[in-house]
């Protein structure tokens, strides 16, 4: 996580010589997905590394009264640190709360020479909170418990509060009743819930559910120091990035997780098809991948279909890496990976696998 000293506003502290994206009304779709219809916001060479803000929509939504500084001044927090995007994009009629998802997406950008069948690799190189605060909502019908929760009539936005601990240590804040101490500090893991590349189609596609092109895929895993591959769907593969999380359970139970805005530095680079079917197979999906795992997904209105695409994604990804029969791939698969609920929020809904890449390196040398 990127050094933290209060509210990090547009334009402020850029490092120089890097392309920069900010949120303004230009730059941004608020409630879709860039489709390949969309001009991009900038255009770069293929392993360029890029700056792009992103705005959460939590304290924008008509439920938060479409007014951040009156829903965050609530909470105390003073007018001069609530993002100035923020208040400009909740009275810009840019979106229409009957048909459009909630997500403010930043871009898209142009990579040079990438085509359908591509990879795009995105590194996350550093993610940077731009608020020391966020929110984690439940909205009726949805969440993990739709006609549980809210039990009210009302739907709820948690407000949490980014502080230290008695180590120094930043954490998120949450009391045991309203209103009351701070009975729970969590830890920080910041990630882009939305990275993407644009749809083969001429109309934006809804933000929440995720695809083939990422999207909303919402995995906690891709945080700074990882990378994840995604399909390449139309030229110059029109990367976005988007509803940023400072911490995230798996499965984002209550439909958001803890939901502030963060600056991105990233690395975006084009991975040939014929270079990336030797390393990956035929991906169907996003791919994560860390210093110790690779990150298959899978996704699927039904979870246990989404459970078996990652499962056939794990398969043929091990085949394709390590030449492994799919019979041995499949036992592997249930003797050592470990496959996690991403959300169960999203519409589609996702699973992926951390498959330890430790475990194909531990054969000695005179074995092999």
């Amino acid at each position: 996580m990127g050094d933290f000293d209060g509210t990090l506003r547009r334009g402020e502290r850029v490092p120089d010589g890097l392309p920069y994206v900010p949120v303004t009304a230009s730059t941004v779709t608020w409630g879709r997905l860039p489709c390949r219809a969309d001009a991009p916001v900038l255009q770069v060479a293929s392993g360029t590394t890029v700056v792009v803000d992103t705005l959460s929509h939590e304290g924008l939504l008509p439920d938060q009264g479409s007014d951040p500084v009156g829903f965050f001044g609530g909470h105390g927090v003073e007018a001069d640190a609530v993002l100035a995007e923020a208040a400009e994009l909740a009275s810009s009629g840019a979106r229409d709360p009957r048909a459009d998802g909630p997500h403010v997406v930043t871009g898209p950008i142009a990579v040079e020479g990438a085509r359908p069948g591509d990879l795009l690799a995105v590194d996350i190189v550093e993610l940077t909170p731009r608020v020391p605060y966020g929110v984690i909502s439940n909205r009726h019908g949805r969440g993990a418990l739709p006609g549980e929760m809210p039990a009210g009539p009302d739907n709820v936005s948690v407000f949490a509060r980014i502080g230290p601990d008695a180590d120094g240590t930043w954490r998120g804040w949450l009391p045991a009743r309203e209103g009351g101490p701070n009975a729970a500090g969590f830890p920080l893991a910041p990630f882009l819930g939305i990275t993407g590349v644009a749809t083969a189609t001429d109309q934006r596609a809804h933000s929440v559910p995720p695809g083939p092109h990422g999207g909303n895929i919402d995995v906690k895993e891709l945080v700074a120091g990882t990378r994840v591959y995604l399909p390449v769907q139309v030229e110059g593969a029109l990367f976005y990035a988007g509803d940023p999380h400072f911490a995230q359970g798996d499965g984002e139970v209550a439909l958001t997780a803890l939901e502030a805005s963060l600056r991105a530095t990233l690395r975006l680079t084009v991975v040939p098809e014929r270079e990336a079917v030797r390393a990956f197979g035929a991906l169907a999906g996003p791919l994560g991948e860390s210093a110790d795992y690779l990150i298959p997904t899978g996704m699927d209105e039904d979870l246990d279909e989404a459970m078996r695409a990652c499962v056939r994604q794990a398969v043929s990804i091990l085949a394709a890496r390590y030449g492994m029969d799919a019979h041995l791939a499949y036992a592997y698969l249930s003797a050592a990976t470990d496959f996690r609920i991403s959300q169960v929020v999203d519409i589609v809904q996702g699973v992926h696998a951390m498959i330890r890449t430790s475990d194909f390196e531990a054969i000695p040398h005179d074995r092999a």
